[in-house]
C-alpha cells in the first residue's frame, strides 16, 4: 500500500519514456511509486499482447499502479478483469487527463472532464471489478474551465482512493502556468489523498507541498535525463560526474535487456536530456543519432560521461 503520510513522491505516467528501464532507474534513486505508460483499454481488450507489455513491471517496483484510458465501461471491465490475471499491479489509475486529441476525439483521457456521470460511472466500474488494492484517478482542472473542486468530490463519492491532479486545464496543454492554488481547493473538497502534479522539481517542490497541503508529488518531465531528482527532492546531494555515467549505462543497458537492437534507437531520446547543458553535447547528439551497433554507442556514452 501507498503510505501518504510519508508524502511519497510518485513517477508520472509518461507516454514513450517511462518504461520498465526508466522506472527501474528512478526506484534506484528514491521514487516511492511507479505507474505505467498510459493503457488504452480498448487496445488491452483487441489487442493484447503489446498493451499486456506495457503493463508488465520490474522486480523492484513496490507499489506499482497500471494506468488504463477509456470511454466505454463495457471495455474498461474487460481491460480490468484482464489486468486481474497479472500479479504485482497494487492499483489502476483511470487517466482523465490525457490532452492528445486522438485520445479526446475518443472521449477519453480529458475528455471525460466534460461528463463527470460517465467518469462516474467508469471509476465505479474499475472499483467493482478490480482485484487490486487501489483504484485512482489522475486528472487535470478541468477541460476548458477549472472545476477541480467538483472532479476531486465526483471522483472520491465513486470510490477512488486517491487522485492526482495536473495543475493546468486540457485547454492549457502543458505551456499554460499551472494552477497550484486549483490543487489546493480541490485538496480541500476531499477526504481522500490527493497528489499534486505539473511542473514540479527540486527547487519548488516542499514550496509545492506545503502551498497545496497534499499527501504527495508526482514528477513527470523534470525526471527525463534526470532520474535522480527524486533523491534530490528528498534532501540527497546532486549526483557526482561518476554517478551520473554509471547511471547513463546502468540505463542503457537496461534498454538492451529490454528492447535488445531496438533499445539503440530507442535511447536516444534519453540521451539528448541526460547530456542537456553539458559541453559539446549538440556535437555528441549529432555523432550518436548516426550509431546502431550497441557496442560502439555504449563506448561513446562512456567517453563523453567520462
Amino acid at each position: 500500500m501507498i503510505d501518504f503520510s510519508k508524502k511519497p513522491l510518485f513517477l508520472a505516467p509518461l507516454a514513450g519514456f517511462s518504461d520498465i528501464p526508466l522506472r527501474s532507474v528512478v526506484r534506484r534513486f528514491g521514487a516511492d511509486v511507479t505507474v505505467s505508460e498510459m493503457i488504452s483499454a480498448n487496445a488491452l481488450v483487441y489487442e493484447g499482447k503489446k498493451s499486456l507489455a506495457l503493463a508488465q513491471k520490474a522486480k523492484d517496483e513496490n507499489p506499482y499502479i497500471v494506468q488504463i484510458a477509456g470511454s466505454d465501461t463495457e471495455n474498461i471491465k474487460k481491460a480490468v478483469l484482464i489486468l486481474n490475471e497479472l500479479d504485482g499491479i497494487d492499483g489502476i489509475d483511470l487517466n482523465c487527463g490525457c490532452p492528445v486529441p486522438k485520445v479526446v476525439k475518443q472521449c477519453s483521457g480529458s475528455a471525460l472532464l466534460k461528463d463527470l456521470s460517465q467518469l462516474s460511472r467508469i471509476v465505479k466500474t474499475i472499483k467493482s471489478v478490480s482485484n487490486k488494492k487501489l483504484t485512482s484517478v489522475k486528472m487535470r482542472l478541468g477541460f476548458d474551465e477549472k472545476i477541480p473542486d467538483k472532479i476531486a468530490i465526483a471522483c472520491e463519492e465513486a470510490g477512488a482512493d486517491y487522485i492526482t491532479i495536473h495543475g493546468r486545464t486540457r485547454a492549457g496543454g502543458y505551456s499554460a502556468q499551472v494552477d497550484y492554488e486549483a490543487i489546493a481547493r480541490a485538496k480541500q473538497a476531499v477526504k481522500i489523498p490527493v497528489v499534486a502534479n505539473g511542473d514540479i522539481d527540486d527547487k519548488n517542490a516542499k514550496e509545492v507541498l506545503d502551498f497545496t497541503g497534499c499527501d504527495g508529488l508526482m514528477i513527470g518531465r523534470a525526471s527525463i535525463g534526470r532520474p535522480w531528482i527524486f533523491s534530490e527532492i528528498k534532501g540527497g546531494k546532486s549526483v557526482s560526474d561518476e554517478l551520473r555515467r554509471e547511471i547513463v549505462l546502468a540505463h542503457f543497458d537496461a534498454m538492451l535487456e529490454r528492447y535488445g537492437s531496438f533499445g539503440v534507437g530507442i535511447f536516444r531520446k534519453h540521451l539528448h536530456q541526460y547530456s542537456k547543458g553539458m559541453a559539446e553535447a549538440s556535437a555528441f547528439r549529432d555523432e550518436i543519432n548516426r550509431i546502431d551497433d550497441a557496442a560502439i554507442f555504449r563506448t561513446k556514452i562512456e567517453e563523453f560521461f567520462a
